[in-house]
């Protein structure tokens, strides 16, 4: 027992050397000259307890600290920043004053064809199709043949046509004889008479076919080909397209036996279309025709603008909304029917009296912050926010106008902030 007591005490006496030769040894490891005289020991390491690499490595890390460039310290919601680094930042500093909100209005809408530039393309005779110039896609003019038709009921019209054309040739050739007779005194005035209201009649019965011919959808180019055509000629229909635009739909077939009431053809000019909006009740007094419209799709779609050209005069009984109508130039066709858009109308301007950038405002642990100028940085500053726009917001409390603000930089400001928190926790971590 004697013998243990002994060790004991002997270790109670060799730890607190020992530790008071580790703290002495690392007050003089900072001297060269020492380290030089004590820097081997019985185990490679110096004469504190320490080794020298980790000497080196002490004087490396405070190297590099002598090294290290200036940078920005943030503390809490302070943030320390000197004049060179406020320009690298591009720190741009204004005084808060008031401004003009934009009242706006965002809808839904969706793309629809313009009825204005749409057409059903309708033969106005029945036949059997004998040709198909045109498809689905295809890109037509006014005018253009779309298709033929063999049709008896054109055949009909055609032939009274040239029929009355000709007894026109016949009336006319009789008038004159007659009215050359009749001044010579050699034929009857009577004579003259009746051949002037034949000629008359004649004519009348031409017009009158023309016409029935123009009715079936024939250009007058068209019918004053019909006297050179041969008589099988006369039974060919051709469907015309009526404006400019684009085959959207085809609805027959070679040999396919085709109505007069059959719609044949869709075809629509799509360098315009329309966006149908609905607009609620108390949004009516806000807007007016001609008021431009800021369309936009998916992500993929470039936006456009557009023009409000019509308000629906009454409003549903039970949808309680006006329908409205945009006209949106279309040249490239990206702007299909049936697409959903999103529709931003400029209703009107709000002065208010204390207004900020978007961008200037941050949120900053669930607050909403600006930052001010402080001593030797800048500060943020806990604001609260009321209306806003897509690029301003109103500022209620917290800043009062001709306060100096961060308008350009508020975000790496902010970054800054967040950073240092970051790094202050994990220092708080070890």
């Amino acid at each position: 027992m004697k013998i243990v007591k002994m060790v004991l005490i002997c270790m109670a006496v060799a730890v607190p050397v020992a530790f008071g030769a580790f703290y002495y040894g690392r007050t003089l490891g900072s001297h060269p000259h020492e380290e030089e005289v004590h820097g081997e020991g019985a185990h490679g390491e110096g004469e504190h307890g320490e080794h020298p690499e980790h000497r080196e490595q002490e004087h490396e890390h405070d190297s590099h600290e002598s090294r290290e460039p200036e940078s920005a310290h943030a503390d809490e919601d302070h943030v320390l920043l000197s004049e060179d680094q406020i320009r690298a930042l591009g720190i741009v500093v204004s005084e808060a004053g008031s401004g003009k909100l934009e009242t706006t209005l965002t809808l839904p809408g969706e793309i629809i064809l313009n009825d204005d530039a749409h057409a059903l393309v309708t033969p106005y005779v029945s036949g059997y199709v004998k040709e198909i110039r045109k498809r689905q896609g295809d890109s037509v003019q006014k005018g253009e043949v779309m298709a033929v038709l063999e049709s008896r009921e054109q055949a009909d019209a055609g032939a009274a046509y040239l029929a009355a054309r000709e007894r026109v040739l016949l009336a006319e050739k009789t008038f004159q004889r007659e009215e050359s007779l009749w001044r010579k005194k050699i034929s009857p005035e009577r004579d003259y008479l009746e051949s002037k209201m034949a000629l008359s009649g004649a004519r009348i019965e031409a017009r009158s076919a023309r016409q029935k011919l123009m009715a079936l959808g024939l250009s007058k180019a068209a019918i004053s080909r019909l006297p050179q055509r041969v008589d099988a000629s006369l039974t060919r229909y051709e469907i015309v397209s009526p404006l400019n635009g684009q085959v959207l739909e085809k609805n027959l077939s070679l040999g396919e036996m085709v109505e007069s009431t059959t719609s044949v053809y869709r075809v629509a000019d799509m360098n315009n279309v329309w966006v149908r909006i609905n607009l609620l009740q108390k949004q009516l007094p806000h807007l007016k025709k001609g008021m431009d419209v800021h369309i936009w799709g998916d992500e993929s779609m470039p936006a456009a603008t557009g023009r409000l050209t019509f308000i629906a005069p009454v409003v549903g009984r039970e949808t309680r909304t006006a329908v409205g109508r945009v006209t949106l130039s279309n040249p490239d066709g990206r702007w299909r029917p049936g697409l959903f858009v999103k529709a931003r109308i400029k209703a009107g301007e709000k002065q208010l009296p204390l207004m900020v950038p978007k961008k200037a405002v941050q949120n900053i642990g669930g607050e909403s912050m600006v930052f001010v100028p402080a001593e030797g940085g800048f500060e943020g500053k806990v604001v609260t926010t009321g209306q806003s726009d897509e690029t301003h917001t109103e500022i209620i409390s917290g800043l009062s106008p001709g306060d100096s603000y961060v308008t350009h930089g508020a975000f790496e400001l902010k970054a800054t902030l967040m950073t240092d928190a970051m790094d202050s926790h994990a220092g708080h971590g070890h």
